[in-house]
């Protein structure tokens, strides 16, 4: 049964709505969205959406560049859920190029460059070696000086107590290994995979050889059985065309003294994080329609023209088209909407999100551009507005107080907290983050001003947990929209100005609410 009624609705879209409440500026507790006629339940509807033509994510929702919100455990977990990290950028160009491999080294199909040791080296090495690399694993192949495989150390024996032992005293000896010639893997590796362990069941390791018995590559049981359980999934994790989990990274845009930009320095790092196997890298700055991040941005897309570039963040159409113009994929929109900013403030500019968000929808489609709604989320249903005008949304608040997040935890009577910083916090720009917001690091001691805050999160579990409320909101949303897709969901979107009686009446009132929680604090 279809749609019968010819009544004219009197709830406005996006470009009806926005025009008509000029010249205010409205956020998401502003508007509300009015329900349509559907034929479509929440479970039935697809999340999926791009950021580029080679960067696609099941679910729209990306945690923020924070170093109190995206270090490897965050991105990672994002990964696994189908959406994605970008490691924050307040850390040494070496750790974040550690950090990008922990996430592209935690799940392979084919793990196509194990680590691998030589036969002489003793348990020890491998012990500090696993320690300061802070590897998740402890098998390592054993190979000579030309690449064949010797053995494998598994984890069984690289333990404190063998120490003095060397690889080749405590390996298992290659007439003892299982292995497959990388010739005979075919085009689906994993399905290859699969079969030989099922077929050998106990085998928990897979080597990977040449002709000539070179290591080329290792299959691990977990990892395959973690792949094919995805397959029964509703969201796919975010992954490479190497199975590896798909990971973002923020970079700073360091300049020279006489005011330029250091482009072989910046050059030089992108390089390394995309060998690493960086899929997206992102040039975030408070003020994204300026002059450096579009010469940042020129620069980066000359010299690797299929990455995936995010750029921002900005509050106008000019600004989406003129970082569009220089080479970026999708731009961040939002100046000072965050829990932990204070650019409104300090600075006396920016533009409430949805506003914003809509100016912003103005050059997508000549310049075929994605953009990315970052800051001022505190619920699922703030997303659902969100994405009726974005293509994906940043979250920072609604993370830092999970598990995965970086920092510790903090015990105040009785409740548990993480902390959670603006990256214009004075600490966070003594940390490295002061280029963000146009200062030099050495200024941020002592004549840069502040825009952000320092604050506590309350610990809200793990990411998956998180994950999975927030999804089922949007959802929800979705199927009062009559929206099978995020496509859908903009055409469908029609807006209704909220007052202050009406934002009341939204949220539970007069009655005392009683709430259970069940914290996952490990």
């Amino acid at each position: 049964m279809g749609k019968t009624s010819k009544v004219i609705s009197s709830y406005l879209n996006a470009e009806e709505f926005f025009k008509a409440n000029q010249p205010f500026a409205l956020t998401y507790d502003d508007i509300s969205l009015a329900t349509r006629y559907s034929e479509v339940l929440p479970r039935q509807t697809n999340l999926e959406t791009s950021l580029s033509e080679s960067m696609c994510l099941s679910i729209p929702l990306i945690s923020a560049d924070m170093d109190t919100v995206t270090e490897s455990r965050m991105a990672i977990a994002m990964a696994l859920q189908g959406g994605l990290g970008l490691i924050h950028y307040n850390m040494t160009e070496k750790d974040q190029i550690k950090e990008v491999a922990r996430v592209k080294n935690h799940i392979h199909g084919l793990i196509q460059d194990p680590i691998k040791v030589i036969p002489e080296v003793t348990i020890g090495h491998v012990l500090d070696l696993i320690e300061s690399k802070r590897y998740s694993f402890s098998t390592f192949p054993v190979v000579d000086q030309y690449g064949k495989l010797l053995g494998l150390l598994t984890s069984d024996v690289v333990r404190e107590r063998y120490r003095d032992k060397s690889a080749e005293e405590a390996m298992i000896p290659r007439k003892d290994l299982m292995t497959i010639k990388q010739k005979e893997i075919g085009k689906d590796a994993i399905a290859t995979a699969d079969k030989f362990f099922t077929k050998h069941m106990g085998t928990s390791k897979l080597l990977v050889v040449d002709d000539q018995d070179r290591l080329r590559g290792l299959f691990t049981l977990s990892d395959i059985e973690s792949i094919m359980a995805e397959q029964l999934s509703t969201l796919k994790p975010s992954r490479d065309a190497q199975f590896r989990l798909a990971c973002g990274v923020a970079i700073a845009t360091p300049r020279l003294p006489n005011g330029a930009l250091d482009k072989d320095h910046i050059l030089h790092h992108v390089h390394n994080l995309i060998s690493e196997g960086a899929d997206v890298i992102a040039i975030s700055t408070a003020h994204g329609y300026s002059a450096g991040v579009g010469e940042a941005v020129s620069l980066v897309r000359k010299n690797f023209k299929d990455l995936t570039i995010i750029a921002g963040n900005v509050t106008s159409a000019e600004g989406v088209e003129y970082l569009a113009k220089a080479g970026a994929n999708a731009v961040k929109v939002g100046q000072g909407p965050g829990s932990i900013c204070t650019t409104r403030i300090v600075a006396g500019v920016g533009i409430p999100q949805l506003t914003a968000l809509y100016e912003c929808t103005k050059a997508v489609v000549k310049n075929n551009i994605r953009i990315i709604a970052d800051g001022g989320i505190t619920k699922s249903g703030d997303i659902v507005k969100a994405l009726t005008l974005a293509d994906a949304v940043i979250c920072g608040g609604l993370f830092a107080g999970c598990k995965e997040a970086p920092g510790d935890i903090i015990e105040i009577n009785g409740k548990f907290y993480k902390q959670y910083r603006g990256m214009g916090s004075m600490e966070a720009m003594k940390a490295g983050s002061a280029a963000r917001y146009g200062h030099d690091k050495k200024d941020s001691f002592r004549k840069a001003a502040a825009e952000g805050i320092e604050a506590l999160k309350e610990i809200s579990g793990p990411v998956d947990i998180t994950i999975a409320q927030l999804v089922g909101g949007i959802q929800s949303g979705m199927g009062y929209l009559g929206a099978h897709d995020l496509k859908e969901l903009k055409e469908n979107a029609r807006y209704v100005r909220v007052t202050a009686a009406g934002e009341r009446e939204s949220s539970p009132h007069d009655v005392i609410e009683l709430k259970t929680k069940t914290l996952q604090l490990d």
